[in-house]
């Protein structure tokens, strides 16, 4: 019969994901230990070391590059959209359109500046570690601050859909921190800073949101309890893969367990056996007549007496059986290279490599990240802009917008490969044209063509490309200002000719000298 109590279910929920938890540590032990520590570890346990470090390098590599993708810099990775029949009504009224997409604005750098405060990218960076090695991370947002928890620390449950429907959360706390109330139901009245308690947080799902409720020692924090709006939870579990039945994601790393393990084997086989070979021994004929102890005593350059046939030096003779071993690691550094997408795995071995078949390559395996980016875009990045949004608007800092009209989209990751996937077929496309570049541009819509690039670079064209409309007033201004200008001339040169036929009928112009030539006139 299952506890009524947190602990209890705790202990429920720990016995069902004993197996994912090996498996993550025997992932862990091949690239960063220190993500998830085998069993019982603490603080002053030394943690094993792999005999490779390319498990490391990659998780490092791969990490950054989904932080970049997911979070750019300087750079919002989310638009909040109004929705189509809204917009539809705005588009009748400009004023009205124009000051609601800039409201709208002002509010998505205003969440981005909050963002930036609270160092998030440090905590993402950690998690996204963690998903690749581990397949699981559970982050909590409160106020300023993001907390990751390792998967040794949190239990979840999910329906069949992978919806979350139950999280308990279990860590030390100082005795410390807690209620007075509480310390003294544990008896701990009387206790040292560093003295700990468990504490155990329960996040369950309702019809209408979330409870939160918390025990230490088996009692009940009293205020610690509340609730949340369904799509307001600040605990937030991450999966690096949705596998729909099953509570718990898996890594990267667990794909590559195989080579992984096979890589370390042979790193660790090659590295003492290097070692082995290393080990420099001279041997001696006993029945020669070359004394060994003068061999081991005489300084470099020395001269002694002896036979050298009696000296011989111990080689292990394994030159071609390490041979053998260092082409699989290579091969395998190879294959591995190109699941973690470093940069060696991009160039190929060759003298001529072109440039267009290295951004190929790095395309190619920019794209095999578009089902992590879908996962994590669902799962990660709008419930933690829903969770900022939700506090800046209790705090007062944005104003509370209606969920039937405003909703949120994310512009990186898998939105991000399709704008480029468009980019390079629109340059494609423009490549095609040269040889009838001239006979094309009549056909082209260049204000249109020039929005589809600044939207495959990720660029915002609104007030930087002029609409068909301001393009032929534009046009209408200079021609109007052109004539203006025409009939000026045409009217300063009637003038003078008018002063001319009143100098001639004045008899002040001698026409004969205007028929001579300016210089006729000149003398006149």
């Amino acid at each position: 019969m299952e506890s009524h109590t947190i602990k209890g279910r705790w202990g429920v929920l720990d016995g069902k994901r004993s197996a994912v938890l090996r498996r993550a540590r025997q992932c862990a032990a091949l690239t960063i230990p220190g993500l998830l520590p085998p069993q019982g570890a603490t603080q002053e346990t030394e943690l094993p070391t792999p005999w490779q470090g390319l498990g490391a390098r990659g998780t490092n590599n791969l990490s950054s590059k989904l932080l970049l993708a997911m979070f750019p810099p300087n750079s919002p990775f989310y638009r909040i959209k109004i929705d189509d029949k809204t917009l539809a009504q705005l588009s009748t009224n400009a004023d009205a359109k124009t000051k609601a997409e800039e409201g709208l604005s002002k509010m998505e750098r205003s969440i981005m500046d909050e963002i930036e405060g609270m160092m998030l990218r440090v905590s993402a960076f950690e998690a996204l570690k963690q998903l690749i090695v581990t397949g699981n991370s559970l982050v909590f947002i409160e106020g300023d601050s993001v907390r990751v928890y390792r998967l040794d620390q949190y239990c979840v449950k999910r329906d069949p859909m992978g919806n979350v429907l139950e999280i308990v959360t279990k860590e030390d706390i100082s005795v410390l921190l807690l209620p007075d109330s509480v310390r003294v139901s544990i008896g701990a009245r009387q206790r040292k800073p560093e003295d700990t308690v468990e504490l155990y947080t329960r996040v369950e799902r309702t019809k209408t949101g979330w409870t939160v409720a918390q025990e230490a020692g088996d009692v009940n924090i009293p205020d610690a309890s509340g609730s949340y709006p369904l799509d307001r939870c600040p605990w937030i579990p991450l999966r690096w893969s949705a596998i729909m039945g099953e509570d718990y994601g898996r890594g990267l790393i667990e794909e590559y367990l195989g080579d992984l393990n096979s890589l370390e084997v042979l790193s660790q086989a090659v590295v003492e056996g290097a070692a082995a070979a290393a080990k420099l021994l001279m041997m001696v004929n006993p029945n020669g007549t070359t004394d060994a102890k003068k061999v081991s005593e005489a300084e470099n350059l020395a001269v002694i007496e002896g036979n050298a046939e009696d000296v011989t030096c111990l080689q292990a003779g394994k030159f071609a059986d390490f041979q053998v071993a260092k082409d699989m690691i290579l091969e395998l550094k190879r294959d591995l290279a190109f699941a973690f997408m470093l940069n060696t795995s991009v160039q190929r071995d060759g003298e001529r490599v072109t440039a267009e078949e290295i951004r190929y390559m790095a395309q190619e395996l920019e794209d095999s990240l578009g089902g992590v980016y879908s996962v994590l875009a669902r799962e990660f990045q709008l419930p933690l802009i829903n969770i900022i949004r939700a506090q800046m608007e209790r705090a007062g800092k944005l104003p509370k917008l209606p969920k039937k009209i405003v909703k949120l989209v994310i512009t990186t990751g898998l939105e991000a490969l399709g704008r480029t996937h468009e980019l390079q077929k629109l340059n494609t496309f423009m490549q095609e044209l040269e040889p009838i570049k001239e006979a094309a541009q009549e056909y082209l819509n260049i204000p249109n063509y020039m929005t589809r690039v600044g939207t495959g670079v990720g660029l915002d064209t609104t007030g930087l490309v002029l609409a068909e409309e301001d393009v032929q007033a534009s046009r209408a201004e200079a021609a109007k200002k052109a004539q203006m200008l025409e009939l000026a001339k045409t009217g300063a040169a009637a003038k003078v000719a008018g002063g001319v036929m009143d100098g001639i009928k004045e008899g002040k112009i001698d026409p004969s000298a205007m028929a001579a030539g300016p210089a006729t006139a000149g003398a006149q």
